[in-house]
């Protein structure tokens, strides 16, 4: 049992000294910019513009969940505008950003690692790195980078879509007036609770992109080689945002 145990505290020892290998490599394909910059661009459409729609439907789906719970809630005990403060606390500076951030881990974590997974499989990396590409600067750099600003934009639309819901249904559901529900929005509110939501899924976009490439490009094995290291991204990359979330909450509230 004791060598099982220390075995696999090896093995988490040597996957994070790949990683810290692995982030160095990209830190230093970053002079390439004439590689990266253009590529980047278009990693920014399909991570970005993509990926809207799920999160706008997580989102919308989170806010009426929301409304509707604060309203069991708080029957009886507290004043119900404070629906509103509910809803826009929960949205903006957690539920917006990790639920949206899991699904996208499954979207585009996934899309990365099984893509570049492919390519290893089907030796277009080797040719690649035969040819005398850089392939930090080639096909890692752009999707971290694109990855690490298109996330917060997608968050925000998501956060305002799950604002909306939750309103709409405090007014229909609820009967919740309009004033009442943005007197709640207002009553707690600091400029914290939109910065604070959107770093954090930065550094949840900059975590998913660089597991997915680094799983993709590590895949052995063929077809299911492929499969293994898509699960793989996917599972560690939630797992990564949940620690990154409870850091956060830690170091900044």
């Amino acid at each position: 049992m004791q060598k099982v145990i220390t075995d696999q505290v090896a093995e988490l020892l040597a996957g994070f000294g790949r990683l810290g290998n692995f982030v160095g490599d990209m830190a230093r394909s970053l002079r390439d910019f004439k590689v990266w910059l253009g590529l980047t661009a278009v990693q920014m459409r399909r991570i970005g513009v993509d990926s809207l729609p799920i999160s706008l439907l997580v989102a919308a789906f989170t806010g009426v969940v929301l409304a509707l719970l604060s309203r069991y809630i708080f029957t009886g005990a507290v004043p119900m505008y404070f629906v509103g403060t509910l809803v826009g606390k929960a949205i903006m500076m957690e539920l917006g950003p990790v639920l949206v951030c899991l699904a996208l881990a499954g979207r585009v974590g996934a899309s990365i690692a099984a893509e570049l997974g492919t390519m290893r499989v089907t030796e277009q990396v080797d040719a690649l790195e035969t040819l005398a590409y850089d392939i930090q600067s080639f096909l890692v750099v752009p999707r971290v980078i694109a990855a690490t600003l298109m996330f917060p934009v997608i968050v925000a639309f998501a956060v305002t879509a799950g604002l909306l819901t939750g309103w709409l249904t405090s007014v229909t559901l609820i009967d919740l007036s309009t004033v009442d529900f943005l007197k709640g929005l207002r009553l707690f509110y600091q400029f914290k609770d939109i910065w604070f939501g959107l770093l954090k899924s930065m550094s949840f976009g900059f975590t998913i992109a660089l597991i997915g490439c680094m799983k993709g490009l590590n895949t052995r094995g063929g077809a299911e080689g492929v499969g293994r290291a898509t699960t793989q991204a996917v599972v560690v990359s939630a797992g990564m945002i949940l620690v990154l979330d409870a850091l956060w909450a830690v170091l900044l509230l």
